[in-house]
């Protein structure tokens, strides 16, 4: 029998609808990234064994591998995959380990939308904006240098590989509303096709 939804049916079935629909999203992100580090890797033993070194493979190997690790984070957030130290929990009452859990959860969230909020402070979208996307006058004003900085080999905007920071604060964010929604027991918890193993505990058992 389905739980009977004790919140605001709609927004919280909207959260949980939007929380999976960018999970799927980073399914396919994480395996294409995967995919892109492995012809990277072997792109550079190829080359470097040829004599013929391919320097900006490495740059983008560094941030092929970061975004990896912020996409997997999220994911790994809504999963219920994330590192949680049990000890004192697992020695408490079924209500107070509820409590722990639910602070738990909205210290994410918490965390989340801070990130948030430090990112829009720090790529001032609005201010750039001001400045008619001149990154130089832009600079000049504020002594925000994020848009005028290029990386080493690639030559690409540093800004555009850092955005992976506030796509992953937002991210992070709906993940961990969802996951607090279910704890609540506002709508009933979710499994999610496409991972094997959707929680911490199917790994242990």
């Amino acid at each position: 029998m389905q739980e009977k939804a004790n919140g605001p049916a709609g927004v919280t079935r909207w959260v949980l609808n939007a929380s999976d629909g960018v999970l799927r999203c980073e399914r396919h992100l994480l395996t294409g990234l995967m995919g892109l580090l492995i012809v990277l890797v072997m792109l550079n033993v190829v080359t470097r064994y040829g004599g013929i070194p391919l320097y900006w493979v490495d740059e983008a190997s560094v941030y092929c591998v970061v975004w990896l690790t912020f996409v997997g984070a999220s994911a790994m957030t809504r999963l219920r995959m994330d590192f949680a130290v049990t000890l004192l929990t697992d020695k408490l009452g079924a209500a107070a380990a509820r409590i722990f859990k639910l602070t738990a959860g909205g210290g994410v969230l918490v965390f989340g939308l801070a990130m948030l909020w430090m990112c829009w402070i720090w790529m001032d979208p609005v201010g750039i904006a001001r400045a008619g996307f001149d990154a130089k006058e832009f600079a000049g004003t504020s002594f925000n240098f994020l848009y005028t900085e290029r990386t080493q080999t690639l030559n690409w905007p540093t800004w555009l590989l850092q955005t992976i920071l506030p796509i992953f604060a937002f991210t992070l964010s709906l993940h961990a509303a969802a996951n607090l929604v279910e704890d609540l027991g506002w709508q009933p918890k979710r499994r999610h096709a496409g991972f094997p193993v959707s929680d911490a505990e199917a790994v242990v058992n």
